[in-house]
């Protein structure tokens, strides 16, 4: 299973989830069965690291990650994947606009899997990496609960 997070610039949000749900498959041993990246929507921080205060919050949770630089979602990496989570209606949107629409079914809000209808505020406006992270982290833990369900069958 293929799943990309996707935020607007892909320094924060979208790489923070990346990591907690490659850290999460690591814990249940499902490393070989998902594919998980990141992606932005906009070509604003393009080939740009992780963000400073997201790697430091990473790092104080004891999240491993490695070196990333951030791109823009292309129309291929859509289509290949079998999950896209976005951070917020915003990004829902301008995905929607590189998508051209295809394939809607695929694209989640990240809290939808715990059951709440609203977005992961963005840390670089807020300057609240830690209720980014909590919300993040409580996302995955949720999408990887229904991902190891469906795995069991």
């Amino acid at each position: 299973m293929k799943i990309i997070f996707v935020c607007h610039g892909n320094i924060c949000r979208s790489p923070m989830a990346e990591y907690i749900m490659k850290d999460l498959a690591k814990r249940r041993d499902l490393e070989g069965e998902l594919e998980i990246s990141s992606a932005a929507v906009s070509y604003e921080e393009e080939g740009n690291g992780l963000y400073p205060y997201a790697a430091q919050t990473l790092t104080r949770h004891e999240i491993p990650f490695s070196q990333h630089r951030a791109h823009r979602i292309s129309l291929e990496e859509y289509l290949e994947a079998d999950l896209v989570i976005v951070m917020d209606s915003s990004n829902e949107r301008l995905l929607s606009r590189i998508t051209g629409g295809r394939e809607p079914e695929k694209t989640h809000r990240l809290l939808e899997w715990t059951g709440e209808n609203r977005d992961v505020a963005d840390p670089w406006y807020t300057g609240n990496f830690e209720k980014a992270y909590s919300d993040i982290a409580a996302g995955c833990s949720a999408l990887m609960e229904h991902i190891a369900k469906s795995t069991d069958n």
